[in-house]
């Protein structure tokens, strides 16, 4: 078992880990701050977007994609670090995102407003297509969070935090959805980053449980890492993809959510590589 070590300490909620190239890219929505970090933990900011949640993706033009969620839209940072309109979703809410090996972006919504209190209703995931045409494909997802794509860019696996479960979907070479069904249901576990590895299985980080789980299709368990703070989110990283990034946080909660200083990006070695999407 691996020890689970400290890559970067004192932020905010971290949030949307993403391994390209030789860093980890890492989202901090309580600075609104996109940062990718060495491996020797050496931060460097490479966007801003007041956004909450501010979740991202690398498209198969290397060109990194936020989520600016209060204002529906998708941004794109361009070479000289400027961010371009990358498609317009057309209201606001959004959570997170995950683009396949086609091009094709998965965005999924809330479909309440949790900080207002709102009534509950049951979000949805909507594909931006390589023509940057927003259209719904999945609905009734009553608590959309991590999003992952399999290496075949066939299934298309989105975690219900609120049924407990990781679903998922058929994906054609147009980027609709079939075949709904249950991956694996969780028990009382609340999945919310997820991310694929190259034997099929699924590591999803747990808020409450302070822990990120892997998991085969049914829902077997295979591993555990335990953390002393809440697990928001996990991928697959590092030289050889067997490094498990998470970000983790003290949680208190709405509204107070994160302490400031809790955030820390963390890492453990696995024996299984990362693949697929993110």
């Amino acid at each position: 078992m691996g020890t689970v070590r400290t890559v970067l300490g004192g932020r905010g909620l971290l949030e949307s880990p993403r391994w390209h190239g030789d860093r980890l890219y890492v989202s901090d929505w309580s600075s609104g701050e996109v940062l990718a970090v060495d491996l020797a933990g050496r931060p460097e900011v490479v966007a801003r977007v007041a956004s909450l949640p501010l979740c991202t993706a690398w498209d198969p033009d290397d060109r990194l994609v936020l989520v600016d969620s209060p204002a529906g839209r998708l941004l794109r940072r361009e070479p000289d670090g400027t961010l371009a309109r990358h498609a317009e979703l057309g209201r606001p809410g959004w959570n997170d995102i995950v683009i396949d090996g086609r091009g094709n972006a998965y965005v999924n919504r809330v479909g309440f407003d949790m900080m207002s209190g709102a009534e509950f209703r049951p979000g949805s995931v909507a594909l931006v297509g390589r023509d940057g045409a927003v259209r719904d494909v999945a609905d009734d997802i009553a608590f959309p969070n991590g999003m992952a794509v399999t290496a075949d860019n066939a299934t298309l696996i989105v975690a219900d935090s609120y049924r407990n479960e990781l679903v998922a979907f058929d994906m054609a070479d147009d980027g609709a959805l079939s075949g709904r069904r249950v991956w694996a249901g969780l028990g009382d576990a609340a999945p919310d980053g997820i991310c694929v590895d190259a034997e099929g299985a699924v590591w999803y980080a747990d808020v409450p449980h302070q822990r990120c789980v892997r998991v085969a299709e049914g829902g077997r368990v295979i591993r555990t890492v335990e953390v002393d703070r809440g697990c928001f989110a996990c991928v697959l990283g590092g030289p050889g993809g067997t490094t498990l990034f998470i970000t983790a946080a003290t949680w208190r909660g709405v509204p107070e959510m994160v302490p400031a200083g809790t955030g820390r990006l963390l890492a453990v070695e696995v024996d299984v590589p990362g693949a697929g999407w993110p």
